[in-house]
């Protein structure tokens, strides 16, 4: 069976894992901080929080930012549903905006033109999606931010070590927090870095890092530099030394458990070890993908060659996409389609969403097929997948 995505857990992942095991701390402990700090090294930024998944991530990356029943929101109608449905857990609206039909990202034109055909000040933010692995251009988006003073979500799921090139030349990595308020990625098993499940949200702002801290366990804060309540409640009596005791903490705002656990962290921490190595192998994958279909008639389209493509997805094109689906499937090949248009899910189809809404996204939907695509995935195992597709169209 070759499946789409995999994990690629090693024996030093698994020693990782079991000395975590061994140690004093299961959760909430020294190993989820480390793990913080390596991957904001790794990523550029000034902070990172892990959380329970991708999905937690993007709920306290809206709450952080106070989306409630007055904000509207734009995404992009190709990617996982949680992209929007952040946006709703808080009550707020989201509206789609269609994509580029040659990147597959969100149309940084369209965001324009829609921005322009509404009064200023009736949209909070952008939900923007480094989609299958592919940067979105956040310089020029936030450009377009600012001048209508909306903050951005970064949405960097397929991305962690995938990047843009700026204006300037420099190159700026996914989640790196130099144009986005906020980021966040996943550790689900098909992902670069795997840790079962998981997340990451990455910032620049110190306000909003120590506001996702607080949120993330449950709105209870320790820290006795921000405490409302008196010395006297705290202690329990009048007769104190002036200090609060160290038992006492508050809960300050309605926070989540969306904690992270230490065995996780090792988990990661091992992982990012090779993440690099795995980057390079999924980019000598896309080579080759782009090589042998670079002239076939079927093809309408693929993610290319992309200098910065962090490639969690490889994306062809085709005609008769179910004939091909269902044939890789019989030789045991289990390619799968990302994603089903957002909008068009029965709940946003009742939030006013129709077909025809956002015509590149679906037309896209008709004819893409994701092929496996992990670092693990050998030499023979994609000629083979390759071999299967041209006979399909032989």
């Amino acid at each position: 069976m070759i499946p789409y995505g995999k994990q690629n857990i090693t024996e030093e992942d698994i020693l990782s894992v079991t000395n975590a095991l061994k140690g004093d701390f299961l959760t909430q402990g020294p190993t989820i901080l480390e793990f913080e700090q390596k991957f904001s090294a790794y990523i550029g930024c000034k902070y990172s929080v892990a959380v329970a998944n991708g999905t937690a991530a993007l709920h306290l990356c809206a709450l952080a930012l106070d989306v409630n029943e007055n904000s509207k929101v734009i995404t992009t109608p190709i990617t996982f549903a949680a992209s929007a449905n952040c946006i709703k857990y808080c009550g707020g609206e989201v509206v789609f905006s269609d994509i580029d039909k040659e990147t597959y990202l969100i149309d940084i034109p369209k965001i324009k033109q829609l921005l322009e055909s509404q009064p200023k000040g009736t949209f909070s933010g952008i939900v923007p999606v480094d989609f299958a692995g592919r940067a979105v251009n956040l310089e020029e988006l936030r450009k377009i931010a600012d001048e209508y003073n909306l903050w951005i979500i970064e949405d960097s799921c397929h991305s962690p070590g995938g990047y843009f090139i700026d204006s300037k030349g420099v190159q700026q990595n996914c989640g790196n927090g130099n144009f986005a308020d906020l980021a966040i990625f996943s550790f689900h098993p098909v992902k670069h870095i795997a840790t079962g499940e998981g997340g990451m949200i990455t910032t620049n702002n110190e306000e909003l890092y120590h506001k996702l801290l607080m949120l993330r366990t449950h709105g209870i804060t320790r820290n006795i530099n921000v405490f409302e309540n008196s010395l006297e409640f705290a202690n329990g009596t009048e007769n104190h030394n002036g200090n609060y005791p160290g038992w006492y903490m508050e809960m300050q705002t309605l926070g989540y458990n969306y904690r992270f656990t230490d065995f996780q962290a090792a988990l990661g921490i091992s992982q990012l070890d090779k993440a690099e190595t795995g980057i390079e192998k999924r980019r000598a994958i896309a080579k080759k993908y782009n090589e042998s279909f670079q002239n076939s008639s079927f093809i309408k389209g693929q993610s290319g060659v992309i200098e910065g493509h962090a490639y969690h997805l490889y994306i062809i094109e085709v005609e008769n996409r179910l004939g091909l689906y269902n044939h890789l499937r019989e030789n045991k090949i289990f390619a799968q389609i990302h994603y089903i248009p957002c909008h068009l899910m029965p709940f946003y189809k009742a939030q006013g969403n129709k077909e025809g809404d956002q015509p590149i996204a679906e037309n896209y939907y008709k004819n893409c097929i994701s092929l496996p695509m992990y670092p693990t995935l050998t030499e023979a195992e994609q000629d083979f997948v390759i071999q299967k597709i041209n006979q399909f169209y032989e």
